[in-house]
C-alpha cells in the first residue's frame, strides 16, 4: 500500500513535467475558447467498426477479441446509409454548434485516410471513403465547428507497450517500441490538423490507461506543442480525469457536471478554463443494439440547462448504427430538444454561470445585465434569490409577463403567478 501511495505521489508531482511547460495560448486560441463557451451545446459521435458487433465501443476489450480476428470486421464494414449532411443537419436541428467525432478509438481503427496505418476506413474496408473528410466539408458548409476525438491508447498495436490497464486479452505476443507508437500518433495528428481544414479542438482520451506508472513518458509537452504549432487556434482537452495540465485549453468531465462525481470519473478540481461535460443519450457511447434506455427529452433539456448553470458546455453523444444512420429515437430526441432551444436558446447560448450559485430548485445563467433564473424544481410560487445588484425588472421569459418582486439588502423575493410546471420555468431579471 505504501508503494502505491508513493507512486501516486510521484505521479502528481511530476504530471506537469510531461505537459507543455510555459504554454501561452495564441490569440486565435483565446478567441476559440470564448466561442466554445458561447456555443454551449455539441454532439459527440462514437462510431467505428465496433458498431458492427452492436455491443459498444469497448467490445474488443470486454470480450477479449484477438486483434487478428477483430481486424476481419473491417472487410465487411460498408456504411451504405452514411450521410454527413444528415448528421450535421441533425446536430443543427438540436441547436448544437459543434461536433466531436471519434477519429480513432481504443481499438486502433482510423476513421480517416492515413499513411501511417493500413487499418483505416479507406484502405481496409470496401467503403473506401474518408469519413472525417466528409464531416469536415459538411460542417464547414453548414457552419458548425469540428472537434476530433483521438485515443491515446491502442488495443491492437504491439508498440503500445508495456500494456496499460486494459486490452490484455487481445492476443498481442510481440512488443514494439514505445517511441514508435509516439511517432505514429504524432504523424496521425499532423494529418488530422493538415488535411481537414480548421479543427476546433483535439479531444484526447486514454491517458488514464497508464497513468498509474509515474515513470512513463507520454511526452505530452511535445505533442501539445506540435498541435499548437500546426493550428494555434486548436484547443486541446484531455479526458485524464484530473485537473488540466499546462498546454490544455479546456477541461472536460465524463458523465457528470462539474463538481459532481456520481460516475466516479470526475472528482477533479474545477479549473478556470472553459468547461465541458459529456454524456450519453442512452447508457452507451458506441452503438449498442440492446440498449434502448434513452433519456427523455425533458431529461436532456434539464442536463443542458444544468450544464450551462455550472458554466459548462454539454457534449451529448450519439452512437450511429453500422449502416451509418443515427438511431431514429436519438434523432427524434434531438429534434425535440431543438424545438425547446428555439424558444429558450437565448437563455443558454453566450451565457456564463449566473451570480446565484446552483441550488436544488435550479440554476442561473447570465449575459451582461440579464440574469436568467432557470426554475427546474419548485413546489411553491415564491422564490428568494440572494441577488444584491439592483433589479430593475423581473419578467417571465416565455411571454414577457411582468413578475412582482420585493428587494432589500439581502436579496430579492419573486412572487410567481403560479407554481412552476414547465420543464424549465425561466424568469429574466434586468439588473
Amino acid at each position: 500500500m505504501r508503494k502505491i501511495y508513493l507512486a501516486l505521489l510521484i505521479l502528481v508531482c511530476n504530471m506537469p513535467l510531461f505537459a507543455q511547460k510555459d504554454y501561452q495560448p495564441a490569440k486565435e486560441n483565446l478567441e476559440n475558447r470564448a466561442e466554445f463557451q458561447d456555443a454551449k451545446f455539441g454532439m459527440f459521435i462514437h462510431w467505428g467498426i465496433y458498431s458492427m458487433l452492436g455491443s459498444g465501443e469497448w467490445v474488443m476489450h470486454n470480450k477479449n477479441i484477438n486483434w487478428k480476428e477483430y481486424e476481419k470486421l473491417a472487410a465487411g464494414f460498408y456504411p451504405s446509409k452514411f450521410d454527413a449532411a444528415a448528421w450535421v443537419s441533425a446536430a443543427k436541428a438540436a441547436g448544437m454548434k459543434y461536433i466531436c467525432f471519434t477519429t480513432r478509438h481504443h481499438d486502433g481503427f482510423s476513421m480517416f485516410g492515413t499513411k501511417y496505418s493500413d487499418f483505416n476506413i479507406v484502405d481496409a474496408t470496401p467503403y473506401k471513403k474518408d469519413i472525417v473528410k466528409a464531416l469536415a466539408e459538411e460542417c464547414k458548409k453548414q457552419g458548425l465547428k469540428l472537434h476530433l476525438y483521438y485515443s491515446h491508447l491502442d488495443w491492437r498495436r504491439d508498440d503500445y507497450y508495456p500494456l496499460g490497464r486494459t486490452g490484455h486479452g487481445t492476443g498481442r505476443t510481440t512488443h514494439g517500441k514505445w517511441s514508435d507508437y509516439m511517432n505514429f500518433m504524432n504523424n496521425q495528428l499532423t494529418e488530422l490538423l493538415t488535411n481537414y481544414g480548421p479543427i476546433g479542438a483535439i479531444w484526447f482520451d486514454g491517458y488514464w490507461d497508464k497513468d498509474q506508472d509515474p515513470t512513463w513518458d507520454w511526452n505530452l509537452g511535445g505533442q501539445y506543442a506540435l498541435i499548437h504549432k500546426l493550428q494555434p487556434g486548436c484547443m486541446i482537452g484531455n479526458n485524464h480525469h484530473s485537473t488540466p495540465l499546462p498546454g490544455e485549453d479546456f477541461q472536460m468531465f465524463e458523465r457528470d457536471l462539474p463538481g459532481q462525481n456520481t460516475a466516479g470519473l470526475s472528482g477533479q478540481d474545477i479549473s478556470k478554463l472553459p468547461l465541458e461535460t459529456c454524456e450519453t443519450m442512452n447508457g452507451s457511447w458506441g452503438y449498442n443494439i440492446t440498449d434502448n434506455n434513452y433519456k427523455s427529452t425533458k431529461e436532456l433539456i434539464l442536463y443542458l440547462v444544468k450544464a450551462a448553470g455550472n458554466n459548462a458546455n454539454l457534449l451529448m453523444n450519439v452512437g450511429p448504427q453500422p449502416n451509418g444512420q443515427m438511431p431514429e429515437v436519438a434523432v427524434q430526441r434531438l429534434k425535440e430538444v431543438g424545438e425547446w432551444m428555439k424558444v429558450y436558446g437565448e437563455t443558454v447560448y453566450g451565457t456564463r454561470a449566473g451570480q446565484v450559485p446552483v441550488r436544488d430548485w435550479g440554476v442561473t445563467t447570465q449575459k451582461g445585465n440579464r440574469l436568467f433564473v432557470h426554475i427546474l424544481n419548485l413546489k411553491d410560487n415564491a422564490l428568494f434569490l440572494p441577488v444584491t445588484s439592483k433589479v430593475k425588472k423581473a419578467s417571465l421569459f416565455k411571454n414577457k409577463t411582468a413578475i412582482k418582486f420585493k428587494q432589500d439588502k439581502e436579496g430579492i423575493l419573486l412572487y410567481l403567478p403560479e407554481v412552476p410546471t414547465d420543464i424549465d420555468y425561466v424568469v429574466e431579471l434586468s439588473l
